[in-house]
C-alpha cells in the first residue's frame, strides 16, 4: 500500500491552489445557505438539520491526504461525491428559493469553483483506499 501524496505536494500552497480552495469554501458556503433557505420553507427546524447534516459530513469523512486531520477516512471518490452532492443541491435550492439574479451568482460561482478545482478532483479519484 503506498501512502497517499498530499494535495500539498500537488500545489496546494500554489495561488491556483488557494483560489481553488477559497473558491470551493464560498461555493459550500452559498450552497449551505440556499439549501437551508430552501428546506426553510417547509420547516425551519428541517433546514437547520440538514444544514448541521451538510456541515458535518465534510468535516467528520476525508480522504487521508487532502486535509491535515481526517477523523474518518474514505476513499477519494466518497470525499467527491459529498462535495458534489453539496454543490448540486444548492444550485437546485438556490434557482428554487432565490432571487434568478442571486442563482445565477451561485451558478457562475459553482462553475468557476468546478474549474479551479479539476486538479483535485482528478487526485481525489485516484485514492481508492481509506
Amino acid at each position: 500500500m503506498t501512502s497517499p501524496v498530499p494535495v500539498h505536494a500537488l500545489g496546494a500552497a500554489s495561488p491556483s491552489r488557494r483560489t481553488a480552495a477559497v473558491l470551493r469554501f464560498l461555493t459550500e458556503l452559498a450552497a449551505w445557505a440556499a439549501i437551508g433557505a430552501a428546506l426553510a420553507r417547509t420547516s425551519p427546524l428541517l433546514a437547520i438539520a440538514a444544514v448541521l447534516v451538510l456541515v458535518a459530513l465534510p468535516a467528520v469523512f476525508a480522504t487521508p491526504g487532502d486535509k491535515p486531520h481526517t477523523p474518518v477516512a474514505v476513499p477519494g471518490p466518497v470525499t467527491l461525491l459529498i462535495l458534489a452532492a453539496t454543490m448540486t443541491g444548492g444550485l437546485v435550492a438556490a434557482w428554487y428559493a432565490w432571487p434568478v439574479p442571486v442563482a445565477i451568482g451561485l451558478t457562475a460561482l459553482t462553475a468557476a469553483s468546478l474549474v479551479a478545482e479539476l486538479p483535485r478532483w482528478r487526485w481525489l479519484l485516484t485514492r481508492n483506499e481509506n
